[in-house]
């Protein structure tokens, strides 16, 4: 099965984010971190329906608090429009007073003499949160007097929030104007994880995508193309791939919009890029449906394609199974109705099942590998999301650009 280029070169890129120099480092006894977490909870009727965010964040704070820093936490939550007291971070401070097992002090703003004086209260070895920097526009702005304002209350940044580092805002990228920026344990483990796969892999590489837009990760696509040594193509996006070759997909989702996508990345791929052979189908994308399994290349009228098939989850296996290191973003079909779910529960034991390094990463990815029981399998979970993404895309990340370098 050969990872070889078709030149015959095998495939060695390097590159990437350099890694960043850590806050483990640095001696912060009695200083002031200001620290950016990515706290965006999601909530309901005031109660945090999934703290795992707040959870990843936990190692950052507490290192910091019991090397003696007066520890200052910077978040978003939610896309207020000014002030909205049901985006405020409040029940966050209660939630890490738990974790932490210490009390988390609340400011009622994050700028101004609410957040002054509540800074000017904590002890060493204390930690504040200050209210969502968002409830001021000047955040997503960008606003260098808004970003000196935050500044301010500190001696020392940290950015912990890789799932934020795309957004060039005030507390993500600003701050690092006026203080010395140090990299957070979260980042420092998300980078490392992000660069041990992509820029200096064990080979053979494989990466494994799926999801239902080409649109959305061509960009990914592409830049994979250019690292990996095999590209195992799932889900709903395999459709589009198919119709660029002029084969009948039923009633599949197909963007028509992509065909031209979908045919450039399987040029510039060749052998490197691996589609299905064969597909779960259904006349109706809803439970106790009938099902048909059909050559992946004729897909009859009125049948849909909704999970890979037996034979797909053989041949990705065999890929699978010689890898040194796997990329896994986005599931093989419609993994939130049980029935259409085997494809990517397959294609996860197998990964997690390979002893290969495996980075899985995507908001959809996370979520299948939670619902299938297959958490705590795999190398590194990446919380990133849309950072990820871009990451995977070969963009270099505004928070993560600014932060000093190991």
């Amino acid at each position: 099965m050969g990872f070889q280029l078709p030149d015959g070169r095998s495939d060695h890129l390097h590159g990437g984010a350099a890694l960043k120099a850590s806050i483990k480092s640095v001696d912060v006894a009695a200083k002031r971190v200001l620290v950016r977490e990515d706290l965006n909870v999601p909530m309901s009727q005031g109660h945090i329906t999934d703290d795992s965010r707040i959870r990843a964040a936990i190692p950052t704070l507490q290192h910091l608090a019991e090397r003696g820093a007066m520890v200052i936490v910077m978040s978003h939550l939610g896309r207020p429009k000014g002030v909205e007291p049901s985006l405020s971070l409040r029940p966050v401070a209660m939630a890490l007073t738990k974790l932490l097992g210490h009390e988390v002090h609340f400011a009622e703003d994050c700028v101004g003499e609410a957040a002054r004086s509540a800074v000017g209260r904590l002890q060493a070895g204390h930690t504040l949160l200050l209210e969502n920097v968002r409830f001021h526009p000047e955040e997503e702005a960008n606003d260098p007097e808004f970003a000196q304002r935050l500044a301010s209350l500190g001696d020392i940044f940290v950015n912990d929030a890789f799932a934020a580092s795309h957004r060039a805002h005030a507390s993500v990228v600003g701050v690092a104007a006026y203080l010395p920026a140090y990299a957070g344990e979260l980042m420092e483990a998300e980078l490392k994880a992000l660069h041990q796969a992509l820029d200096d892999p064990k080979r053979p590489l494989v990466a494994v995508v799926g999801g239902a837009k080409v649109s959305t990760k061509v960009g990914v696509l592409s830049n994979l193309l250019g690292k990996v040594d095999a590209l195992l193509i799932g889900g709903a996006m395999a459709n589009t791939f198919f119709r660029a070759q002029s084969f009948p997909t039923g009633n599949g989702l197909v963007e028509e919009a992509a065909l031209p996508d979908a045919r450039k990345v399987k040029k510039k791929g060749g052998k490197k890029v691996v589609l299905p052979v064969d597909l779960v189908c259904t006349q109706r994308m809803e439970s106790r449906q009938p099902l048909l399994i059909l050559p992946a290349k004729a897909v009859e009228p009125g049948w849909m394609a909704v999970d890979i098939g037996p034979k797909s989850v053989i041949k990705f296996g065999k890929y699978i199974g010689t890898a040194s290191t796997i990329v896994w973003n986005g599931p093989m079909g419609v993994f939130e109705i049980p029935e259409f779910t085997d494809g990517t529960r397959a294609i996860g034991e197998a990964i997690a099942n390979s002893g290969a390094y495996t980075l899985v990463g995507g908001g959809d990815t996370v979520a299948a590998v939670d619902a299938m029981g297959l958490s705590g399998r795999f190398s590194h979970v990446s919380t990133g999301g849309g950072a990820t993404l871009e990451y995977l895309e070969g963009k270099e990340l505004p928070g993560v650009a600014i932060l000093k370098e190991a």
